[in-house]
């Protein structure tokens, strides 16, 4: 490597991206990355600061965030390891995914992306299977006796040859994590269904947007309000519930949470589940939908976007 290439260094990072061999070459190429940088240099829109951030924003806290293992750390040092999920296990090798006893309801995932997890219940339809290996970058949800050690290895295996965010705006950090597999109790709620998914928009330490999703394996639907509880007309694809969410009794608690874990950073959005007996942190997203979040009408996309003053320099 040339230069100061020590880790967290843009030297590494630069070297780390031509040197991997799962990076295409276009995504090597100097002259994309400046026209990139060139095409958002005056970003306005939500999907548009959330762009510049992913060209621009190097800072390892970023790759703390996406990292599902690492970022618990940071989660119990914000707000208390009482709010972590259990954790069964943090696996470097998926084949330790054979030996491990576990109960009936648990959820595995990657470390290193989004999008990917494997939930383990009872509860699940009968007869839904564990996807191939090769397709297994998706969600599923299937009964215990659908799931063996050997076929959850390879699907381990799968995920951990898989460099992600690699699309068309680059979600740089995912290509820092160590991939590695997590195994976490499954969250219930109070019908021991699926809780809801409540993501909060925090922007310079507060919160200005919450996103309310349900169902995610069957009847999902998707809402948006202000902190307040006002409902929003704002839709990002699925439709709104009916009827609508009634305000949560630990709201506050839910919005002071999110805003201690985001206030280091200009934008994050801090998923957490309430469930009846407490609240349990999700994940910490910097790029929501990939720099591709829809918005309808597309006007939310500036009101978003005017909560966020993106910095000329992330330092």
């Amino acid at each position: 490597m040339r230069g100061d290439a020590r880790p967290g260094t843009r030297a590494h990072v630069r070297a780390g991206i031509r040197a991997d061999p799962r990076v295409k070459p276009r995504e090597r190429s100097r002259w994309v990355r400046l026209w990139r940088l060139w095409r958002t240099r005056q970003p306005v829109t939500f999907t548009e600061k959330v762009r510049y951030k992913m060209l621009r924003d190097h800072r390892p806290l970023l790759v703390t965030f996406a990292d599902k293992a690492a970022v618990r750390d940071y989660v119990a040092a914000r707000i208390g390891p009482e709010h972590l999920p259990h954790a069964f296990a943090v696996v470097d090798d998926p084949v330790r995914l054979r030996e491990l006893r576990l109960p009936d309801r648990f959820v595995v995932k990657p470390t290193h992306g989004s999008g990917a997890a494997i939930v383990v219940s009872p509860d699940a339809p009968a007869g839904a299977e564990l996807p191939e290996a090769r397709w297994s970058w998706v969600y599923r949800h299937v009964r215990p006796e659908a799931v063996d050690g050997g076929h959850l290895a390879a699907i381990g295996a799968h995920w951990s040859s898989q460099l992600y965010g690699q699309g068309p705006n680059r979600e740089w950090a995912y290509g820092h994590v160590p991939p590695r597999i997590l195994v976490e109790e499954m969250l219930t709620d109070e019908g021991g269904g699926i809780p809801d998914d409540v993501k909060l928009f925090v922007f310079h330490g507060r919160c200005r947007f919450i996103q309310v999703d349900t169902a995610r394996f069957a009847g999902r639907t998707q809402d948006f309000y202000t902190p307040d509880w006002e409902h929003l007309p704002l839709s990002g694809g699925p439709p709104w519930a009916d009827p609508p969410h009634p305000r949560p009794d630990r709201l506050d608690t839910l919005i002071a949470l999110a805003e201690r874990l985001g206030e280091d950073t200009d934008f994050v959005r801090v998923d957490l589940y309430l469930l009846p007996d407490r609240i349990v942190f999700g994940e910490l997203t910097s790029y929501p939908a990939g720099g591709d979040s829809p918005f309808h009408p597309a006007w939310f996309d500036i009101q978003f976007g005017r909560h966020w003053t993106v910095p000329r320099r992330y330092r």
